[in-house]
């Protein structure tokens, strides 16, 4: 079986800088190591966010989100793509503040698009295909009185696997695939039987020598017959079919491209993509993937999108709802009601709260390490020791945004490694929360 392509909203929308994230980190009892899958701290709220994966995998979760609360910087973003991480490469992971909702356009409208994109379709298909090692090709060309060059006419190609090989003539519009897409003598490919569609795979290894750079990853010598059946997997969303549905709505038009057609995907085409989706499932053709939307600040909703996170979770097709805050008792956005974390106390009811608290200086220790690591910026101890200090006096969030800074500090004299003498640079020329609100208090005249 193949993976198919893995679509931007699958897997990379809304990882951004936690790209290094793999998962939880726990062990096989379900305790969270101090250090582990890109994770640092927050033990007790990992351990209970390994119990949603399990209630996730088990259908547990029908009707109930998650909402996670804690201090600003404390990893609550960080868990919830954790929890994508722990169901699967293809789990969607669609990320949004709850403040983008607002504006041009309809916030509801939008919200149901972002879920949309938040639940998988993966796709099983079995096709004919031809694949193995291009072992010999030869283009034909003719020549035509509509042009001084000659045109392709087709092609002979000998293909190989471990156990066959066997000689193709084919067409004018496999021969110009094979052409364009620079085919030669040792590329492994595989040739739909049913469209013509070509694809290269990569380079067949060759026993005894490899290469340490080249353009093609190399790939093994396919098996079994060059003509066979081959199942395919590829995964899409909801959203993606949703434009598709709606494209081909509008297509006799000649005006709408598939991308003006997303914008006005309507209610009567995402039926439609259900409908297409409940029948491919009852064929076995494809299963549901319920992946994660999170909402950060969850508190700037309003009654209107709290009432449609409401319906969501009572949907038989839904995503992980995972929701954000680090507000106390505070008022439901339009309304004069005062409720915990100004989230409705009806959907409150619904929700398995998670909390996290402030990190330990040695968690930032380590959090500081594993981010100059992963944005390639050469600490010495020293300057990691102060960075540690300033995000436990500060916030770990300012320690974070000095790392660049720092950075082009140290290469303005000279210097591949950050040292403290770059770090309190930094420091000086870029401020933290509290000494700018000792500005606009000092020049608080001066301020509009």
């Amino acid at each position: 079986m193949e993976e198919g392509f893995k679509l931007e909203s699958l897997r990379r929308l809304g990882f951004g800088r936690h790209s290094h994230i793999t998962g939880l980190g726990l062990d096989k009892d379900g305790r969270a190591r101090k250090v582990g899958d890109g994770l640092v701290g927050q033990e007790e709220a990992r351990e209970a966010a390994g119990i949603v994966v399990s209630m996730v995998r088990e259908g547990r979760l029908s009707g109930k989100g998650i909402l996670l609360v804690g201090p600003p910087g404390t990893g609550k973003t960080a868990i919830a793509i954790g929890i994508a991480r722990e169901l699967g490469e293809d789990t969607p992971f669609v990320s949004i503040n709850a403040g983008e909702l607002y504006g041009e356009g309809d916030k509801i409208e939008k919200i149901e698009q972002m879920f949309r994109k938040a639940i998988g379709v993966r796709v099983r298909e079995k096709r004919e295909v031809v694949e193995g090692l291009v072992s010999s090709l030869s283009i034909l060309r003719r020549r035509t009185p509509f042009s001084p060059y000659p045109a392709i006419a087709g092609a002979k190609i000998t293909l190989e696997t471990q156990e066959e090989s066997r000689s193709f003539s084919v067409g004018p519009e496999i021969a110009e695939q094979l052409v364009s897409l620079g085919v030669r003598k040792g590329d492994v490919i595989l040739i739909d039987a049913e469209t013509g569609v070509v694809r290269v795979v990569g380079r067949g290894k060759e026993r005894g020598r490899s290469f340490d750079i080249d353009v093609q990853r190399e790939v093994e010598i396919p098996k079994g017959p060059v003509r066979k059946v081959k199942e395919f997997v590829r995964t899409v969303t909801l959203h993606e079919i949703d434009a598709s549905v709606a494209a081909q709505r509008v297509a006799f038009t000649g005006l709408l491209s598939i991308f003006e057609a997303e914008r006005g995907i309507t209610s009567e085409d995402r039926k439609k993509t259900d409908e297409i989706i409940r029948k491919w499932v009852d064929e076995g053709k494809a299963e549901i993937i319920a992946g994660v939307i999170f909402i950060d600040d969850a508190h700037l909703l309003d009654m209107e999108l709290f009432s449609f996170l409401t319906k969501a979770m009572e949907s038989d097709i839904a995503p992980i709802i995972i929701l954000a805050t680090n507000r106390g008792i505070a008022k439901v956005r339009g309304t004069d009601i005062e409720s915990p974390h100004g989230i409705p106390r009806d959907l409150l009811d619904r929700l398995l709260i998670i909390t996290t608290r402030p990190y330990r200086k040695d968690e930032i220790r380590e959090i500081i390490r594993l981010r100059a690591d992963e944005e390639e910026v050469p600490l010495s101890n020293e300057a990691l020791e102060k960075l540690s200090d300033i995000g436990s006096e500060n916030s770990l969030r300012y320690a974070l945004q000095l790392l660049e800074p720092s950075l082009m500090i140290a290469r303005r004299r000279g210097s591949t490694k950050v040292e403290p003498s770059d770090v309190e640079e930094a420091q000086r020329l870029f401020a933290d929360l509290k000494k700018s609100l000792d500005v606009t208090v000092k020049y608080k005249e001066l301020m509009l």
